[in-house]
Formats: structure tokens, sequence, C-alpha cells
């Protein structure tokens, strides 16, 4: 089992903090956390009550952590800058609205970092909640799910094919060459995003090298497991089992201080259940290197303690070809 840590809230709430990300990755890297991952959001509209709308991928009863004034800095450029500060650690985004992008420049930008870095970016994406974001990129929100899947089967072509062709009803090119190609075979991992539907196993199917799960609880996670494992198989993927991602935030005790033995009391039953990564958010290090390391550092041993003890293989594509 995986460790990743979502980029930390107090580093973006105040300007003054910002660089402190640089070392925040330096950190993460040292300590042994597997994999840093960056969220999405390009703009805000004020019609934040769309989160908690299950109908449009929101989560019932639940809340945008931020105002439509949160800061969020753009993943791809991000993570660029972060693959300069690191040697090991994994970067990754969760989620990335890639559909947002044009699919030859987010192509080439992940192509770029994923080069830079040694071969350790992976791309966790999704269709989003919010209709504003697609309005403002001049995209239909309604028609979300088939734009992200026309932008990774661009990616794709541009990742593998040395003389590129595709042709869509979105866009079609013919004899197209996009260099550097991503180091990793295949191209960058994709990791799809969404609840045990089956237009995510679709996705999976696809271009998927795993699954982000969304809105399941632990008690609920070997079920839906299983029946992503079938709706892939029904889509075309591969039988076998592949890497489930669980988000899980970091709890606090009764006096507010951060209690990673809590959180991570459910890693035998995720494990159980199948999932390979768990991603913790609301992780707020203390803004002094020396101190953070020492927060991180405990984080990474409390999980290790806590997780199986079988070595995890690297993520690997269930696509069927």
């Amino acid at each position: 089992m995986r460790l990743s840590l979502s980029i930390p809230p107090n580093l973006v709430e105040d300007v003054q903090h910002w660089r402190f990300v640089l070392d925040f990755a330096r950190i993460c890297d040292e300590a042994g956390v597997d994999r840093i991952v960056a969220p999405d959001h390009v703009v805000f509209g004020e019609q934040l009550e769309a989160y908690a709308n299950p109908a449009i991928g929101g989560i019932a009863n639940g809340s945008q952590p931020t105002g439509p004034d949160g800061n969020y800095f753009e993943p791809m450029s991000l993570l660029a800058a972060l693959c300069g500060v690191t040697e090991n650690v994994r970067l990754g985004t969760n989620i990335l609205l890639a559909a947002l992008r044009r699919p030859m420049v987010l192509a080439k930008s992940a192509a770029t970092i994923d080069v830079l870095s040694g071969g350790r970016l992976d791309l966790g994406v999704g269709v989003g909640w919010q209709r504003e974001e697609y309005e403002t990129a001049g995209l239909d929100f309604a028609g979300r799910g088939r734009l992200l899947d026309h932008t990774l089967e661009v990616c794709r072509q541009l990742w593998t094919e040395t003389r590129a062709s595709y042709e869509s009803a979105e866009l079609s090119f013919d004899g197209i060459h996009s260099m550097p190609k991503p180091l990793q075979d295949g191209g960058v991992p994709i990791l799809c995003g969404g609840r045990a539907n089956k237009n995510v196993a679709r996705r999976i199917a696809r271009f998927g090298a795993g699954w982000i799960t969304w809105d399941v609880g632990a008690e609920d996670m070997a079920s839906n497991v299983t029946r992503m494992r079938e709706l892939v198989v029904v889509a075309g993927g591969a039988d076998r089992p592949f890497p489930v991602h669980v988000g899980l935030f970091l709890d606090v005790d009764d006096a507010g201080r951060p209690d990673p033995a809590r959180t991570f009391a459910c890693l035998p039953t995720l494990a159980d259940a199948g999932v390979t990564d768990v991603t913790l958010y609301r992780v707020r290090p203390p803004l002094v290197a020396a101190e953070a390391a020492d927060f991180i550092g405990a984080l990474v041993t409390e999980f290790r303690e806590r997780a199986p003890r079988e070595a995890a293989g690297r993520p690997s594509a269930v696509r069927s070809g």
C-alpha cells in the first residue's frame, strides 16, 4: 500500500507561504512519501452548493473546502516545479479536469514533466462537478464525459505514435509528430476518478492504470471495488485486479491535534477490499522546514506501521489494448 499527500491547504492560503511548497516537496521526497498530488480548479463560480449534488458529480451533504476565492495552483505548472526539487517521490494530479485543456497541449506538458522527472508523473483525471469551469472555457458541461474521453484519446495517440493520426467528431489530424515522448511505457499512467459506474469503468478499460474512488466509505469499499472490477471487464478491460486509490482526511484528536493513528486505523479494512493507494488530505504541516520534516516523517512512520507489509508493485494498465 502506497501513501500520497495532497498539497496542504495552508501552503496556498497566504502568498508569503507559497514558496514553502517546494520545501514541502523536498521533505516528502526525503521522508519516503510515495506520491504528491495536486488538486485542480482553474476558476470558480459562485454556486458552490453544486458540490453537494451527486447528480452532477458532487457528494451529498458535502461542501467545497474553500470559497470562490480559494487559491489553487495550476497543477501541471506546479508539478513541473516540483519535479526539479525531488528525485524519488511520484507526482500526480487528483484530479485534473483534463477536458479543460487543449488535448495536444496537455499531451505535451505531461510528456515534458514525465521526461524531466525521470518518469514519475501520474495523471488522475475526472469530469468534475462545477458547470462554471466548463462554461468559462467555452465548453459544454453536459458533454464533459465525452470531452474527457476525447482529450485522453488524443493524448494517448501523441504519446505512443511516432506519426500520429486521429479522427473523431471533435478533431481530425494525420501525420503529426510530438516529441519528446513520455519515458513510461505506454505513456503517462492515467488514473480515472469517479464512482463505480459504467462510464468510469469504460474509461478505466480504455485508458486507465487504476481507479480513484469517489464518495465511498471504508465499510462499502469491498462491494464497490468488486462492482468496478466487474464493470471494467464488461467494458473490455483485463480481468485482473488493478490499483485502487482512496482519499482519507487527517483526523484530529479532542484537543485538535493531528491523530494519524486514528486516521490509519482503517488501513487493514481498505487493504482487504483491494485498495492499493491512500491519499491523505487536510494535512497542514508546520511552515518551518525542520518541524515540517518531523511532522511528515511521523505520518509516514505511522502509515508504514499500520499498512500491509507486502511490497506493492507499480500500477499496471488494465486496458485491453
